[in-house]
């Protein structure tokens, strides 16, 4: 077993927020590598393609050395962390709703993979409000959702919705 600390930070990241960014910039001061996996919700219809999200998740975190971004479209999470090295997942948590969820899911995960432990982050305040879903909403109906996403992210939501 290596000591090497790997976290996987997963999510659909459909588009990739500043409370994500934090998130990875947070988890980047905590372990040697931080690998962000864009995949797919199977419940969730997405705006971008998972090529212009790992694009933008790139552009977004390039000024951290030890993230890298990967894209995958099927697959328990646990099992691509084990293929990738990971012996962390990350995960944000805004409120108590998302923590009851992500418990649920690190508690499955758990007993499918214990050697990978689950970090639980709590969202800065300023970012604890902000969810794609809403960014998608606002932008769509033409709201400055500049405040909420990375510039390219901004630019890219402007470019998509018109």
């Amino acid at each position: 077993m290596t000591n090497k600390k790997v976290a996987l930070f997963p999510g659909s990241f459909d588009p990739f927020t500043n409370g994500h960014l934090n998130t990875v910039e947070r988890a980047s001061a905590l372990f040697d590598e931080v690998i962000v996996g864009i995949f797919t919700n199977t419940t969730k219809h997405p705006l971008f393609s998972a090529e212009e999200k790992e694009q933008l998740a790139c552009e977004a975190t390039s000024h951290l050395d030890n993230v890298k971004i990967v894209s995958q479209s099927a697959g328990l999470t646990v099992t691509i962390a084990k293929e990738l090295g990971a012996n962390f997942l990350v995960r944000g948590v805004r409120n108590s709703q998302d923590y009851e969820y992500e418990k649920n899911i690190a508690s499955m995960n758990k007993k499918m993979a214990p050697e990978i432990d689950t970090v639980f982050l709590l969202s800065d305040e300023e970012y604890s409000n902000i969810s794609s879903s809403m960014i998608k909403e606002i932008a769509r109906f033409k709201g400055d959702v500049s405040a909420f996403v990375p510039e390219a992210v901004n630019q890219a939501l402007i470019e998509k919705l018109g």
